[in-house]
């Protein structure tokens, strides 16, 4: 198998950051799976789709097309043609994802779309479910995580145009998403059998990076 990462994580734990850069310091491709759903969820919500109702997103899940660049310096996403890199990040999108994201039907197709693109060659794969779900024979496997506090500033930062994303806000947003995806029946995010965890609390993006190469480095 060509050298695949993958970097699970729940939201704010620096996987994009951090993925980006493992990618560029050892020249692989870049996957964020995580975009994806976003997509997704963005595409029903802009059709009208009633995204806490499973049976109605999943009637429609095969409908928009979704492609991911693996340029780790322009990730490109886009739904049917359009770019959508911006709209995706919008709160209503976050706050939404999590139910989209755990429609089975939902899942299987992304999942065969990740596993297409994975098969293309060496690549750091980020999202929830990647060692354990999309590539559980991954050669190298992180879990990476933060504190409750740190995630939320983290998040709240990326928001700041929004004027409703107050740290305690997208803390207890997080939390609920948080739980969502711990809980779903659908692939839930949790730590996979041989990842290395590292919480990224108290680390800068430089320190996390360079652990994730060495591990990659011990591999080869």
């Amino acid at each position: 198998m060509p050298l695949v990462i993958a970097m699970d994580g729940p939201s704010g734990s620096g996987k994009s950051s951090a993925s980006k850069g493992v990618a560029r310091a050892l020249g692989l491709r870049y996957l964020d799976t995580g975009a994806m759903y976003r997509a997704m969820t963005w595409w029903m919500l802009d059709n009208g789709v009633p995204v806490e109702d499973g049976v109605a997103v999943a009637a429609r899940a095969a409908e928009p097309e979704i492609a991911c660049g693996t340029d780790p310096d322009a990730p490109a996403i886009t739904v049917d043609g359009a770019d959508v890199s911006g709209p995706i990040r919008e709160r209503t999108v976050t706050n939404a994802v999590s139910a989209v994201s755990a429609v089975p039907a939902v899942r299987a197709r992304l999942v065969e779309l990740q596993r297409e693109i994975i098969g293309a060659g060496g690549i750091v794969v980020e999202g929830r479910d990647i060692g354990t779900v999309v590539v559980p024979d991954a050669p190298v496997k992180v879990y990476l995580t933060a504190s409750e506090e740190v995630r939320a500033a983290r998040r709240a930062k990326d928001l700041v145009a929004d004027p409703g994303a107050s740290v305690t806000v997208t803390r207890a947003e997080q939390a609920r998403r948080d739980r969502l995806d711990s809980t779903r029946k659908a692939s839930p995010l949790t730590r996979a059998a041989g990842a290395h965890e590292i919480d990224s609390s108290e680390l800068g993006l430089a320190e996390v990076i360079e652990a994730v190469v060495r591990l990659a480095k011990e591999h080869e």
